[in-house]
């Protein structure tokens, strides 16, 4: 990182909690600031409270407590439906005794928030919450501590319940925190870190939840980043390629220049057209006559895997166990597969959007991105900027799924607001949010396998090309195995355009491939693909999530193709055992895929909002049936072709299966795992299971499209 330029001494991994005096006590009104230090006062406000970019340690960066026992929390977290809106509440309420009525939130704003990296991996709560449990434990365990010395009484007999302390001997005499905290600033820790709360104690996790963002959501009045009122803002649009192995050459905007009201700004590349009016700006960008030089991949959506399968790579070994030479010997029967996957668009109801606001030397961003702290940190080192002249703030986010971790839109912005030096506001066309996707890789995944006439696995040899690695681990209990990666050369990409995370990166591509050639063994040897699976797992956790399953959906044993439709798929993700069953309906003249209803089994330790693991589990079945049935970006070289939604499909509402049910097994004594993803990452191989069992076809790629069906079920 580079120097300060105001303090040589001071690097700009500064935390947004370097807050001038002044800035400090706006900030706090007239809440408590707890301070985890023993110094003076005036020296503690001249000091910055965090210095490390990292998860802050003391708890008043979590915690604002006003008189009337309101308590705000300040989290580094995005909401973009997933809800920690509801359940980083629920954790906070149980921790610090309060009323889950007297929390508000405040969320994704660098000013006034605890530093997290970015919302994605299914983190929340298997990893943020612990730092923010433990702030409300040691918040609780102060505040208990100067109750019992204000009531005279010793800590032991102190109790909370709603936020107020009071005598256990006698509950008349009694103090509520924001008693405690009016007007006061408090410069105490607790002598020994409190523990958090064992799962026994719980009053609110556990429970299930609404979101408590729906009805603001349902009504319309949440507000996205285009929702923002800004006075005397502008509409920016800007010039775009039409592919991306392109490089300007020439450019003439004079026409646009013409247009009343319109102005054009430049930075390199990056050329605006404003108003304000978007449609007028819009009208103004189509003026503009460029000319661009091309070098264009030769590669197609029809072309890629072999593509893929030439590309330059760097191997890494994964995982290996026994002799794959010896694995091959004790085998009855062998296997040897390839799968392909295509490119996968993130297609948020909401396309990225920002807007800022420059005042002097500092700007104020707000944006459609999962990451603000992530885009603080660009802003500042591109623009050479400190990070307290830069602020960052998340509002609602209309869907992400790992797209909008990469944020285009926040630079855009920030550079034409500098040089238009009024506010602007870039909200992308569903054309540009295609363009300027980073799409989910396109991969091959190569699959040699071996099994005993008995269903027992001996050789597994895993190979995946550009997927990535997550989900790629073997699950099963086989003797002689080896897992290997692929993925790009430093230096030398390989893909034509952008490609990055997408919900449970990796694991969609890997499991699907995984598990439709377990079903292929199961058939083989002539075994219930359930039964199979069983009978090759050591796994406690996972045998465990099947049997809960099949429990649930009421499964029958029946080996395959039974002509049933019903397919099943498991694996790991987030740190959560997963197994999905679905049933389809495959209509073999035209190819159609119908599911009819789906089944989700989960172990995710402890559970903190069963309603909200029960829609996420409902979203991953149905986002999942679009990657695995319908999604596929079609391109020609660095030309993006899939440009909106009547040309790339989205699951219907009519696809999606009348009933899906869930299990969560219970293990709220166990440490919470991630519930955002992994449902999604059984879809490909619960359909593609489910449709061989349906009509005999084994389809070998993704998504399985109607035509694809067909020419399975006439191979078959």
């Amino acid at each position: 990182m580079k120097k300060s330029r105001k303090n040589p001494e001071l690097a700009t991994t500064r935390s947004r909690l370097d807050l001038k005096r002044r800035d400090f006590f706006t900030l706090l009104g007239g809440g408590i600031a707890i301070y985890l230090s023993s110094r003076n006062p005036s020296e503690l406000l001249a000091l910055p409270l965090i210095r490390q970019r990292e998860v802050p340690k003391d708890f008043n960066a979590f915690l604002t407590i006003y008189e009337d026992g309101t308590v705000i929390c300040h989290v580094g977290k995005i909401e973009m439906g997933q809800g920690p809106i509801t359940s980083l509440p629920q954790q906070v309420a149980d921790e610090l005794d309060v009323s889950i009525e007297s929390i508000k939130m405040v969320m994704g704003d660098t000013s006034t928030c605890s530093y997290d990296a970015g919302t994605w991996g299914s983190l929340t709560t298997r990893e943020y919450s612990h730092y923010l449990r433990a702030a409300c434990a040691e918040a609780r365990a102060v505040l208990i501590q100067l109750a019992a010395e204000h009531l005279n009484i010793t800590p032991s007999n102190a109790k909370v319940k709603e936020g107020v302390v009071f005598d256990a001997n006698n509950p008349e005499k009694k103090i509520s925190y924001g008693w405690l905290t009016k007007g006061q600033r408090i410069e105490r820790t607790a002598d020994e870190k409190p523990e958090v709360k064992d799962h026994t104690a719980f009053h609110y996790v556990g429970q299930s939840m609404l979101h408590a963002d729906g009805r603001l959501k349902v009504t319309g009045e949440a507000v996205y980043t285009a929702d923002v009122p800004m006075p005397g803002r502008v509409y920016a649009k800007v010039l775009r390629p039409h592919s991306h192995q392109v490089e300007l050459k020439s450019v003439d905007y004079s026409e646009a220049e013409k247009i009343e009201g319109v102005e054009v700004v430049r930075d390199g590349e990056l050329i605006a057209v404003l108003h304000e009016l978007p449609d007028m700006a819009e009208r103004a960008l189509a003026t503009i006559r460029a000319e661009y030089t091309t070098d264009q991949k030769e590669v197609d959506d029809k072309t890629v895997f072999d593509y893929l399968l030439n590309a330059p790579a760097d191997s890494s070994e994964v995982a290996s166990s026994g002799n794959l030479d010896e694995g091959k010997l004790l085998a009855d029967h062998l296997f040897e597969s390839e799968y392909y996957d295509g490119y996968k668009a993130h297609a948020p109801i909401e396309p990225h959007t920002a807007m800022a606001k420059w005042e002097g030397d500092k700007v104020t961003v707000w944006a459609s991105a999962q990451s603000p702290f992530g885009a603080q940190d660009q802003i500042a080192r591109e623009l050479e900027m400190e990070l307290e002249d830069v602020r960052v703030i998340s509002p609602f986010l209309g869907g992400g799924f790992g797209g909008k971790i990469y944020h285009p839109q926040v630079m855009e912005v920030v550079k034409i607001a500098k040089l238009a030096q009024k506010p602007v506001l870039l909200a992308y066309t569903r054309e540009e949010e295609f363009f300027k996707d980073y799409f989910r890789p396109a991969a091959v995944v190569k699959i040699r396998s071996g099994v005993t006439k008995n269903g027992k696995i001996t050789l597994w040899d895993f190979e995946q090309y550009f997927a990535g690695n997550r989900g790629s681990d073997t699950i099963y209990d086989v003797p002689n195995t080896l897992t290997t990666g692929y993925g790009e050369k430093r230096g030398s990409p390989v893909h034509p355009f952008p490609t990055g995370a997408w919900r449970a990166p990796a694991n969609n591509t890997n499991t699907f491939a995984r598990e439709s050639q377990i079903d292929m063994m199961a058939a083989r040897v002539g075994m219930d693909p359930v039964e199979f699976r069983l009978h090759n797992l050591a796994d406690k956790k996972m045998i465990a999530v099947i049997e809960a399953l099949a429990e649930k959906f009421g499964y029958t044993p029946a080996k395959g193709p039974s002509g049933r439709g019903i397919g099943m798929a498991c694996g790991t993700d987030a740190g959560t055992w997963v197994a999905v069953m679905i049933e389809v309906k495959v209509d073999q003249e035209t190819g159609e895929v119908q599911p009819i209803r789906a089944a989700v089994s989960q172990d995710l330790g402890m559970c903190v909002n069963p309603q909200g693991i029960i829609v996420q589990a409902e979203g991953c079945v149905t986002m999942g049936m679009g990657y695995a049935l319908s999604e596929d970006i079609e391109f020609k070289g660095g030309d993006v072709i899939s440009s909106n939604f009547d040309n790339y499909q989205l699951p219907l509402f009519s696809w999606v299966p009348e009933v899906i049910d869930n299990v969560i097994l219970d293990r709220q004594d166990q440490p919470p795992q991630g519930g955002g993803e992994p449902a999604i990452i059984c879809m490909g191989g619960a359909l593609a299971n489910a449709i061989y069992d349906a009509c005999g076809a084994r389809l070998f790629q993704m998504p399985m499209t109607p035509e694809r069906v067909l020419k399975g079920i006439n191979k078959a």
